[in-house]
């Protein structure tokens, strides 16, 4: 792999762990929401990566292919005060696991964090070659 493709594979992650931390954001703030646009409770979003080649054979990157709905059932609640709850008296909230959620924050901001460290050690190995090349 040639040093300029390590900045094409390291900013494709980037992107995609970005896209990663805004579902993140997205589920964390929708986490107690008993209602979504549609009328229904919120449901967690979770992103899809995919390996996509880049440069030549050896270089592959990530790209998001998909983000998709969280399959898990609403959260029930026993509250038959709530205007929301249905007959039995209970509350659907959104299907977001907050625990999952930070954790995913933190592994997607450590992701994040790595390939911004790989782009500027590939940046000072190409400047010191540069440098060579004057001396």
């Amino acid at each position: 792999m040639s040093l300029m493709n390590v900045f094409g594979v390291s900013s494709s992650a980037m992107t995609a762990q970005a896209m990663r931390l805004n579902a993140v954001a997205s589920n964390l703030a929708n986490a107690d929401s008993i209602v979504s646009a549609d009328g229904k409770p919120y449901r967690a979003k979770q992103v899809v990566f995919e390996a996509t080649p880049m440069g030549d054979a050896a270089s592959v990157g990530v790209r998001v292919s998909k983000v998709v709905e969280d399959a898990a059932p609403a959260r029930m609640v026993y509250d038959p005060k709530n205007p929301a709850a249905d007959d039995k008296g209970y509350v659907a909230f959104s299907n977001v696991n907050v625990v999952e959620e930070m954790t995913n924050m933190i592994s997607a901001s450590r992701s994040y964090q790595t390939n911004v460290e790989v782009l500027n050690s590939a940046k000072t190995m190409l400047s010191r070659t540069l440098q060579i090349g004057q001396g």
